[in-house]
């Protein structure tokens, strides 16, 4: 990995040292947390303290935080057995659960008419366009937003929402799912009374460890202006990208009312393939995607920029380089000119 650099963020966020050293730490704590004696106890704190991380991260506070194995589970929790409408533009874990018939315009933006029997994500991790939730929303994928953007579950209007660790520098395979105190919540597992009996099974101490702990990491984070550092990165980035190719397009930003994520790219080059670019700029010692890290591997179109009126040779020429702290200024100049040239050679081919 010497020399390669990596700008797929949104797939999976490097692990935070935070993370690290509250896993090495957990990986100690012996008890069962549903035991009663010391060592449970111990255990079962452990749970509660990276419970009120990720809650106090999420300004979630009052709310329940039920674990899960990431924001798939998550979603399969809270929208399971439901009649909930979506868009095209919601993640496949979301998707899968509910009917897709929410209109979606050029700039990326959901209209919701049944709040109550709808599900809409609050980020989208292809263009990173951000969405404004109606008030009494069932269902939000909060997953890319959190720890890039300054979210207040309690003011969003929402019922319950999905995050997942890996996405902000925890582990991978564990997440979350946050409902309003009160919430009927049918579980999906059955066994034990864990979660507050929404989800049976005994907890992954070493992963909530570590999710709490890179929780609270990126809320400090959050609020040093970090992000905000890394928005400028990603603009130079655009800016480099326009003046190497004068066919490049960024989906999701060309309407200004249109807010992203602050670290996210949709780049798209008319005719030239996303896997083809994917595997060129890889050869090159970058690590971007196609789309959403669940749908890697598979040849297709995006269905998210099909949502947004492309057609399907341009929702196949798309890729998405999505940044962190981790990512600076010459890097993505760097990338750029690679790209530029790149695409110039593809250009070349196809005249």
């Amino acid at each position: 990995m010497n020399g390669r650099v990596y700008l797929d963020w949104n797939a999976t966020a490097p692990l935070r040292p935070e993370a690290r050293a509250a896993m090495g730490a957990a990986m100690d704590v012996v008890g069962n947390p549903s035991s009663v004696h010391a060592e449970g106890r111990a255990a079962r704190a452990l749970i509660e303290r990276a419970r009120a991380q990720v809650a106090a991260a999420l300004g979630a506070e009052g709310a329940d935080v039920i674990f899960t194995s990431g924001a798939t589970e998550a979603a399969a929790l809270a929208c399971g057995g439901r009649a909930l409408a979506c868009a095209e533009v919601e993640h496949d874990a979301v998707r899968a659960w509910c009917e897709p018939v929410l209109s979606c315009d050029a700039a990326g933006r959901v209209a919701v008419g049944e709040p109550a029997q709808s599900a809409l994500q609050l980020a989208n991790s292809e263009t990173g366009v951000v969405q404004q939730l109606p008030e009494g929303l069932a269902v939000s994928d909060l997953t890319q937003a959190f720890g890039k953007l300054p979210i207040a579950f309690n003011w969003l209007g929402v019922t319950a929402g999905l995050v997942s660790a890996h996405k902000l520098g925890g582990p991978k395979g564990i997440g979350a799912l946050v409902v309003r105190r009160g919430t009927e919540i049918a579980s999906q597992i059955k066994g034990g009374g864990q979660e507050m009996g929404r989800r049976a099974g005994t907890e992954n101490i070493i992963g909530i460890a570590g999710f709490g702990a890179a929780a609270e990491a990126a809320a400090r984070d959050l609020a040093a202006g970090v992000w905000d550092e890394v928005a400028e990165i990603r603009n130079i980035l655009e800016s480099a990208l326009e003046a190497g190719s004068k066919d490049v397009i960024f989906p999701g930003r060309e309407n200004p009312a249109s807010a992203r994520l602050p670290n996210t790219s949709c780049i798209l080059a008319q005719g030239w393939r996303g896997e083809t670019q994917v595997m060129a700029l890889d050869l090159a010692g970058f690590a971007i995607s196609a789309g959403s890290a669940c749908s890697s591997g598979k040849v297709r179109a995006s269905r998210v920029l099909g949502a947004m009126g492309f057609g399907s040779d341009a929702a196949a020429s798309a890729v998405r380089v999505s940044i962190g702290p981790g990512v600076g200024r010459e890097q993505v100049l760097r990338f750029a000119e690679v790209w530029a040239a790149a695409h110039a050679r593809y250009r070349a081919r196809a005249a």
